[in-house]
C-alpha cells in the first residue's frame, strides 16, 4: 500500500546545533496534595484594616479634587473658545449677537436724530449731513515695528 508521505520518508532529518532537548523535570520528595480546605491557610492581618481606610479616604479626596480641577479647566477652555468665536463675529460684523437675532439696518436720519436728542435744545444745531465721527484707529503690531525700525534708523 503507498502512502501519501511515501517519498518524504527517505529524507534524512537532520538536527540543528541551536535546539537542545530540556532537562526532565523532578518532582520534590515533600511534594504533597491541598486539603480539603484550605481556610486554615488564610491568616489576615485585621491591624492593616484602619490604615488601608485611612489611604482609601485620603485617595478619593485626591480624585475628587483633580476631577473638580479638570472640570474646571474644561470649562475655561470652552469660555475661551466661545470668546473667540464672539470676537471673530465681532470683527466680522461688529455688533452682532447671535442671541440677539439678525442685525437690521438703520438709517443715517436715525442716527442724526439720536445725536440732536442728546445734544439737548440749548446746543448748536447739527448738520444733518454730518456723518458720526469714525473711531481712532488702532495700532497693530506692524505699526509698532514699523515705528521702532524708523527710530532706529534715525538713530545712525
Amino acid at each position: 500500500m503507498v502512502t501519501q508521505y511515501a517519498a518524504s520518508s527517505n529524507v534524512p532529518l537532520i538536527k540543528s546545533p541551536s535546539l537542545r532537548v530540556p532537562k526532565a523535570v523532578e518532582m520534590p520528595a515533600d511534594m504533597y496534595p491541598l486539603p480539603d480546605s484550605i481556610t486554615e491557610y488564610f491568616a489576615y492581618p485585621f491591624t492593616l484594616e484602619p490604615h488601608v481606610i485611612t489611604l482609601e479616604s485620603s485617595r478619593k479626596s485626591t480624585i475628587a479634587s483633580h476631577s473638580a480641577r479638570r472640570e474646571a479647566y474644561l470649562a475655561s477652555r470652552e469660555q475661551e473658545k466661545e470668546r473667540r468665536k464672539r470676537e471673530a463675529l465681532q470683527r466680522v460684523a461688529p455688533g452682532y449677537r447671535p442671541e440677539s437675532g439678525p442685525l437690521a439696518p438703520r438709517r443715517l436720519g436715525d442716527l442724526v436724530a439720536k445725536r440732536l436728542d442728546e445734544s439737548g435744545p440749548n446746543k448748536a444745531t447739527v448738520d444733518p449731513m454730518q456723518l458720526p465721527p469714525p473711531p481712532p484707529p488702532t495700532r497693530t503690531v506692524m505699526d509698532d515695528l514699523v515705528d521702532q525700525l524708523a527710530a532706529m534708523e534715525s538713530k545712525k
